[in-house]
């Protein structure tokens, strides 16, 4: 924080901030590689939601993409650094840190997805209030096809949303979701032109920020209280088997096949 109470935004490199009123607009920004999440992002995600609670300026807060990419998800050349020149992978405590601080955030956050939202990027649009999606966005937790768990948040939320039996089937596939489908199984609120999704969330936003904020607020952390505890009792177990699977050589294989554009040959190990 700053000495006049502002939250400095100024010093993130991978999200950018804007404001329009008393709503704030968080951008992850890695265009070059779909917004993917490497080290740097990672780091700042586990801030930038505390950041957002303590800004005095804003109600609503807008999660989005810079670019046509809401994220593609963990970024594998990253990985590959991880396992191969000892760089630092994936950090569990980070990975607690930016889910149970975006659970935390008080105010409504809004999710506008275009393109894909994959991986981490599915589980910060998916945890976000209300979902707004272009007719271009899809969905999808393909941890499995990196040969890893879906650790980070997938197995809290998506079955909160479609129901267990639907969950497994993406989970264990890694299959994507089009916008129109996430609409229809409740995976998301709304999907839009592209056109009209700047204008829709703008919009939603503003109706947000002109209500009775305190209300408003309060009603979402009262629902969010069981997904809370939900995802206490889930999130230590799953990102301890995410962080196994990181060691195992299906996962350096799928790193490897991806990367060399290659289909893969796991082995179960």
């Amino acid at each position: 924080m700053s000495g006049t109470g502002t939250a400095d935004f100024a010093r993130y490199t991978r999200i950018k901030a804007s404001r329009q009123g008393r709503v704030l607009t968080l951008a992850l920004s890695n265009p070059a590689l779909m917004n993917a999440v490497d080290g740097e992002m990672h780091r700042e995600l586990s801030q930038i939601f505390l950041d957002a609670a303590d800004d005095p300026h804003s109600d609503v807060i807008v999660l989005t993409g810079e670019g046509k990419a809401f994220s593609a998800g963990g970024d594998l050349n990253w990985m590959k650094r991880s396992f191969e020149a000892g760089e630092s992978g994936p950090d569990a405590a980070e990975a607690k840190r930016i889910v149970f601080s975006l659970l935390d955030l008080e105010k409504p956050i809004i999710a506008k997805v275009r393109g894909p939202a994959v991986g981490l990027g599915a589980t910060l649009a998916l945890m976000c209030d209300v979902i707004f999606a272009s007719d271009n966005a899809r969905f999808a937790d393909p941890h499995v096809r990196a040969g890893i768990v879906a650790g980070d948040g997938g197995a809290i939320i998506w079955p909160q949303l479609v129901g267990y039996a639907r969950a497994k089937e993406y989970l264990m596939t890694g299959d994507p979701v089009t916008a129109v489908e996430a609409e229809r199984i409740g995976l998301i609120n709304h999907v839009v032109p592209d056109a009209e999704l700047d204008a829709e969330v703008d919009a939603f936003a503003a109706r947000l920020a002109g209500g009775a904020t305190m209300a408003i607020k309060y009603s979402k952390v009262a629902v969010n209280i069981g997904l809370k505890q939900l995802a206490h009792s889930i999130l230590d177990a799953s990102i301890a088997y995410e962080m196994q699977t990181f060691a195992t050589d299906d996962h350096r294989e799928a790193v490897h096949s991806f990367l060399e554009k290659r289909a893969p040959h796991f082995k179960g190990r």
